[in-house]
């Protein structure tokens, strides 16, 4: 099981979570990392790493070879590949957040996620908790970007949006915050390595 280092305890990090199949893991996921690090001012990402997507269909590839794969590209000292939902025997996103908070009480975290997530998170069990828990970073992707900002889960919690131009203003607030941000996306995706059989 993941175990974190020293500095657990000893001060308020910012901790991005980017959560997926990573089916496989690639230079896109590294790029929205490095951008989320940069653009939110995070000490680290971890790459959570999921057993099963609930809303997909089984992986053909096992979770310890997913994981492998990861950390394979994953060598920078600011990220962290993990499979805590394993190690939880959580499935939903809400419940590992849960416990992510009780177990780092004084870490902050923020939920990492493309424009075409936002638009399916009311698929999501219980998906208004994970806005309730944490902050959340929202990363533009063109094709979905109306969709996003018009859907029920912005629409639902519009309030709590904070302005891009104010993201570094997010670990001020008391209360959680969601962000939409803007980005040059890398043309890397999962789904077109599996296609090209590169795995």
């Amino acid at each position: 099981m993941f175990k974190p280092s020293h500095w657990g305890d000893r001060r308020r990090m910012r901790i991005g979570l980017l959560g997926g199949s990573f089916n496989p893991a690639h230079e896109g996921h590294l790029h929205i990392s490095a951008e989320a690090c940069k653009r939110l001012g995070l000490d680290q990402v971890w790459w959570l790493v999921s057993p099963q997507n609930p809303l997909k269909e089984n992986h053909e590839v096992s979770l310890t070879s997913r994981v492998s794969q990861a950390h394979a590209i994953a060598k920078s000292p600011w990220l962290q590949v993990v499979s805590l939902e394993n190690d939880f025997g959580t499935v939903r996103t809400w419940q590992t957040l849960e416990i992510l908070k009780t177990r780092f009480p004084n870490t902050r975290f923020v939920w990492l996620m493309g424009a075409d997530n936002l638009v399916q998170i009311p698929n999501w069990a219980r998906w208004p908790k994970i806005f309730k828990a944490v902050h959340v970073a929202v990363f533009d992707r063109s094709s979905y970007s109306h969709k996003a900002l018009f859907g029920k889960a912005a629409r639902r919690f519009s309030r709590q949006r904070l302005k891009a131009s104010h993201v570094k203003a997010l670990w001020t607030k008391k209360t959680s915050k969601w962000v939409y941000l803007a980005f040059k996306r890398h043309a890397t995706s999962s789904t077109k390595i599996r296609r090209s059989g590169k795995v």
